[in-house]
């Protein structure tokens, strides 16, 4: 009984959805961390620091939080914050730069305290947030079938195995589709072996320093890209796919460990939605309060990466793009087609849900806020607009 129990933990479908979610974060951001740590000026230690300090607080976060909730909660760095990062340090002391981190993070944490983060999720209308979801993972779909020129042979060969499997065997489409990737793109000499190299990370302790205005230049735009262009459209994936999860714990703890993993490069940890869809999905599990075990095995993989820290990175970068975009998108296709459902299934909602998800899946950035947060502002302008009427 027990050793069921244990095997149980070890499905394939949880362990590849898992490492999915896993390879997905990091070979469609790492770069963008990389290019922050240098426009901070980090050395090559410090580089592998950030990784380490990213990759263990959200594999802390991921597993303590999935199994305090049994939800799949999958946290992750905030990629448009990492951008911001990229071009607003330069020039930036790294103890200051830190010093921003820590503020940035201390401001998630204190919205998650004080409930404000739930407030404003009770206001959000389901049909805006499955139509934001949509928005967000619809150019990783996209992106599948745009690789299919360059690499036809690998890309039509997984999409001919990922539909047959999920014909006959639904639950093991994303793992054999993956491992058939692997197997094309090994054959033709695709995966870059040459390129991997073995090395531990030793964190590296920065005191921060703060000045008001990088305060204010780059931690405050920091802790507000997190929380629109990351953290809402993270709960948003939760409520689509049924889970109740209270919000405030959640960006409470992300805050929180922000705030102590900042000297060691944590720039920032929220929710996410991208990756977190992928351990939500029928894939995963078809049951939903089993999904929890594949986001537990993400954050069991985040910790290998961030003890790793740069061979793990150079793993990642050894697949071939086309492999990545191609498993991404795959793997996020029921979850697009259920949060399109979700969006225009309803007649009174349908336009104003439709303005969300045009405006998110456009790439729409300004003043520093991505589109997710754009499209639900404007989605909601129009509902209101009709409800008026």
């Amino acid at each position: 009984m027990v050793g069921n129990r244990i095997a149980s933990w070890f499905s394939p479908a949880h362990v590849s959805a898992g490492f999915i979610a896993v390879l997905v974060g990091y070979t469609s951001s790492a770069a963008i961390v990389f290019e922050a740590a240098r426009a901070a000026g980090a050395s090559p230690a410090e580089m592998a620091s950030w990784l380490w300090a990213l990759g263990i607080g959200m594999g802390l976060t991921c597993i303590g939080l999935s199994l305090y909730f049994r939800s799949p909660v999958l946290t992750a760095w905030s990629t448009p914050g990492a951008a911001l990062l990229a071009t607003g340090l330069a020039g930036v002391p790294m103890a200051e730069a830190i010093g921003a981190f820590v503020f940035a993070s201390a401001l998630i944490a204190l919205c998650g305290v004080t409930g404000w983060f739930d407030q404003i999720m009770r206001r959000i209308p389901k049909a805006l947030a499955s139509a934001m979801l949509a928005g967000v993972l619809l150019q990783f779909g996209l992106d599948a079938f745009a690789a299919l020129p360059d690499q036809r042979l690998l890309v039509s060969l997984m999409l001919g195995l990922f539909l047959i499997a999920r014909r006959h065997l639904p639950r093991y489409a994303v793992p054999l589709t993956f491992l058939l990737g692997l197997v094309v793109a090994a054959a033709q000499g695709m995966i870059r072996v040459g390129s991997i190299r073995v090395a531990f990370t030793h964190p590296i302790w920065t005191s921060p320093a703060f000045s008001l205005p990088v305060v204010l230049g780059v931690g405050l735009p920091l802790f507000i890209v997190t929380m629109a262009s990351q953290n809402v459209p993270g709960m948003a994936v939760l409520r689509t796919n049924g889970y109740a999860t209270p919000s405030s714990p959640l960006i409470s703890w992300t805050g929180l460990t922000g705030v102590l993993l900042a000297p060691f490069g944590g720039f920032s940890f929220n929710l996410a939605a991208i990756t977190a869809a992928i351990c939500m999905s029928k894939d995963a599990d078809p049951d939903p309060a089993r999904r929890y075990r594949a986001a537990v095995w993400a954050g069991v993989f985040y910790l290998v990466t961030g003890v790793m820290g740069a061979t793990i990175a150079s793993v990642f970068a050894a697949f071939p793009r086309a492999l990545v975009v191609a498993i991404a998108g795959l793997a996020l296709l029921g979850t697009i087609g259920n949060s399109l459902l979700n969006a225009l299934g309803t007649d009174d909602e349908r336009e104003p849900a439709l303005v969300t998800f045009l405006v998110t899946a456009s790439g729409l950035t300004m003043f520093g806020i991505g589109s997710a947060f754009w499209g639900l502002a404007l989605g909601i302008a129009a509902s209101w607009i009709f409800e008026r009427r």
